[in-house]
């Protein structure tokens, strides 16, 4: 079930005291799926995601009476489009020296408006009513967000990650939630080695649901390192993490041959899967990160004469 955005409803615009300019936030998915402020759009069948984004953007800044700034991530284009929408509805794309200033005291105002939790919550509330792909597309589009305005080492980048390789695992799509997750235990062995060994075991978990030979072998190799090097430093002190370290090294030394579904490493490290505020799952740029371009400065699609009528750009 998809979430709209009216004006009526309150906990969709920004807290009246907010500082002016407050950057919103729009991802479109590379399946056409729009979210804004970690709202699912209906798109009403062939509506074009610029288009909805632009009405949304222009309801809020007509509720607010005052400008507004958007940062939009449009994985169809891979490229990120920074606008600025006027009450009267008319937009414009802007260079990146023309945006906001990244700052801490920005990104502070902006994540009090519309905090991450909040929007972590409404992905659980989708995955508990198995509706994956929504839930799926929030999770990416919070983590896009927030490694964009944080960084990819941020915690709360982090947490994002993991659980968007979560939700990708519960939908079945092992290659995707493998990346995810090996990202994460990436950046924490690098980070934080004391924290990392849930982290590698959950990366563990979907690389055991591999088929790929290829796939198998290479994540193989990168994951039996993590392991090793928790082991060199002390830092395997649950049973079910050994025993997964020894279904790596095992798998690896048989051909890359696959884990039996139901598999009590991979079932354990699911259990300990993340979850809300639990503070245990969760700067150079995860490799798997593809680098987006800022769009052109008056780019078409993102802009909007005045008085033109909703669903109408230039």
């Amino acid at each position: 079930m998809n979430d709209s955005l009216t004006p009526r409803d309150k906990g969709n615009l920004p807290v009246l005291g907010a500082p002016p300019l407050i950057r919103l936030d729009a991802y479109v998915a590379e399946d056409g799926s729009t979210v804004v402020n970690g709202h699912l759009l209906d798109m009403g069948g062939t509506r074009p995601p610029n288009e909805a984004i632009l009405d949304a953007v222009a309801m809020f800044a007509r509720t607010l009476g005052a400008p507004v700034a958007a940062t939009v991530i449009d994985r169809t284009a891979q490229q990120v489009a920074r606008l600025r929408v006027l009450p009267d509805g008319s937009s414009r794309t802007i260079g990146e020296e023309e945006d906001l200033p990244p700052g801490r005291e920005r990104t502070a105002a902006e994540e009090e408006a519309f905090p991450p939790l909040a929007r972590v919550e409404r992905i659980i509330q989708h995955a508990q009513r198995e509706e994956l792909h929504a839930a799926f597309v929030l999770a990416s589009a919070l983590r896009e967000h927030l490694t964009l305005r944080r960084g990819a080492e941020d915690e709360l980048s982090l947490e994002a990650r993991a659980i968007e390789a979560y939700l990708a695992y519960l939908r079945g799509d092992y290659m995707l939630s493998t990346v995810l997750a090996l990202t994460v235990a990436r950046i924490r062995c690098r980070t934080d080695l004391n924290r990392a060994a849930p982290d590698v075991a959950r990366a563990t978990a979907a690389w055991q649901r591999l088929w790929d030979e290829g796939q198998v072998a290479t994540r193989g190799q990168e994951l039996l390192r993590m392991w090793e090097r928790l082991s060199a430093a002390g830092l395997l002190q649950e049973a079910s993490h050994h025993a997964m370290a020894q279904a790596v090294r095992s798998r690896l030394a048989q051909g890359g041959r696959s884990v039996p579904r139901g598999s009590a490493p991979a079932a354990a490290a699911l259990t300990a899967g993340p979850g809300p505020g639990s503070g245990q799952v969760p700067a150079p740029v995860a490799p798997e990160d593809k680098p987006l371009k800022p769009t052109r400065r008056g780019l078409r699609r993102f802009t909007r004469r005045a008085g033109r009528p909703p669903g109408q750009s230039s």
